[in-house]
């Protein structure tokens, strides 16, 4: 009786580092799409930790006293990389992807939901007790997850369509909003008769998935990302005005600063602000601040020092473990705030920073920069209902990142959406 008590207690020690092993693979994996989903390339320590707990876990549900189980390895790594595939794919699909990245991304609240059944038959045919409680855990998380995004995003609220929003949607639909909702999966487009209006996003919802919809569909930004976009711009801007950070407007923010008098590009997807990092500004210091202020503010801070980027994200930080998970979200709105150093390029003093915007020159330390007299001494603009700092010269600016600036051009979407969203935008 005592030897079967024991056996007993073993398996089930055996099962939760399992499933332990599991749920610690899981969530490296999710923090690692962290670096995709902001364009940047992926950490070495990060892959290198990710795949170590992945080996750790197929070699627990695998390896026993009776050796190794080649069909429980089998079944655990399939398993592995098919929920890894479906949990990645919001994070690829922030850049063009194929129509397979595109269809798991689109069903991202509830795709692992679909590995359920295959987990149950293999969990009750296989007498593995690691690779039960490895499945066991993977279906817990997964059904946490959904019910969790299925829960947050009832808490929506409708925001109107204006004039223009409408027109370009319908442009896009053809006039057949139903068909146009349903063939691309726009659970927020809500029709109701004659009547059209936005199920929006907050700080405590999914964000709405406007990477697919602005860069692929060609619609307007939707009116709640809109709100919160210039909520979040004024915030960080404030910021580092209180952090004594020398700061600018960056890309399409000073594009539309510039060339839309003072508004939004109508399919903006993020905001862009410029940092400059010298003596007295260092990197430890901004990133202490900004950290700090976020923290206590309730905004989403990612920092990259490697890339000399920060971003933060107007979703509302959750604490761990579900913190990382959301990685796992199709959208996200947020400022990329770069970070410019000065530097000697070509014998010229100019501003240089590490990642690549636009058609800014190469630097001869193999950054990107633009003439520092451009940039400094900083000047003010109008820009959503409020002051920023600007460039100097910001028109120059912005010739040295798109040339004819004024030549307005859709990036990332199809040929025939763009085409059609330039017809569109003619017959204002």
């Amino acid at each position: 009786m005592i030897g079967i008590d024991a056996s007993a207690a073993i398996q089930v020690v055996a099962g939760l580092i399992a499933a332990a092993l599991y749920a610690a693979a899981y969530l490296s994996f999710v923090r690692l799409l962290r670096f995709p989903r902001n364009w940047v390339t992926l950490g070495p320590s990060a892959v290198g930790t990710t795949g170590l707990l992945v080996a750790l876990t197929l070699a627990w549900v695998s390896l026993s006293g009776h050796g190794l189980d080649t069909v429980g390895l089998a079944v655990s790594a399939a398993f592995i990389i098919v929920i890894f595939i479906i949990v990645a794919a919001p994070a690829i699909a922030f850049h063009p992807a194929n129509r397979g990245v595109e269809f798991l991304a689109k069903h991202a609240g509830h795709a692992g939901l679909w590995l359920l059944a295959p987990a149950l038959v293999a969990g009750l045919a296989l007498p593995n007790i690691e690779l039960q409680a490895m499945l066991a855990a993977a279906m817990v998380i997964e059904i946490s997850w959904s019910l969790r995004q299925h829960l947050a995003g009832r808490r929506r609220q409708l925001h109107p369509f204006n004039d223009n929003d409408l027109a370009v949607l319908e442009a896009q639909a053809g006039g057949d909003l139903v068909a146009f909702r349903r063939r691309h999966g726009i659970r927020e487009l809500v029709l109701s008769g004659n009547n059209v209006s936005w199920r929006g996003c907050g700080k405590n919802t999914p964000p709405c998935p406007f990477n697919l919809y602005v860069n692929r569909l060609g619609l307007n930004t939707a009116p709640c990302c809109r709100e919160h976009m210039r909520e979040i711009s004024h915030y960080v801007a404030a910021c580092l005005r209180d952090i004594g950070a020398v700061h600018w407007l960056e890309g399409g923010s000073l594009l539309g600063a510039v060339r839309e008098g003072g508004e939004l590009l109508e399919w903006e997807d993020d905001m862009d602000i410029s940092v400059l990092l010298d003596a007295e500004m260092s990197w430890d210091r901004l990133s202490a601040g900004l950290t700090e202020r976020c923290t206590r503010d309730g905004f989403f801070i990612d920092l990259f020092e490697r890339e000399s980027l920060i971003t933060i994200s107007f979703d509302t930080p959750k604490l761990w473990p579900f913190r990382w998970e959301r990685y796992r979200l199709r959208g996200e709105i947020r400022v990329d705030v770069a970070l410019y150093r000065q530097a000697i390029s070509h014998g010229d003093p100019v501003l240089e920073r590490q990642s690549y915007k636009g058609d800014m020159p190469a630097t001869e330390s193999g950054g990107y920069g633009v003439p520092q007299e451009i940039v400094l001494p900083t000047s003010t603009i109008d820009f959503l209902g409020s002051t920023f700092d600007c460039p100097h010269k910001p028109e120059e600016y912005l010739r040295v990142l798109y040339g004819d600036f004024e030549d307005v051009e859709y990036t990332y979407v199809n040929a025939a959406a763009a085409e059609t969203r330039r017809q569109a935008d003619m017959a204002k």
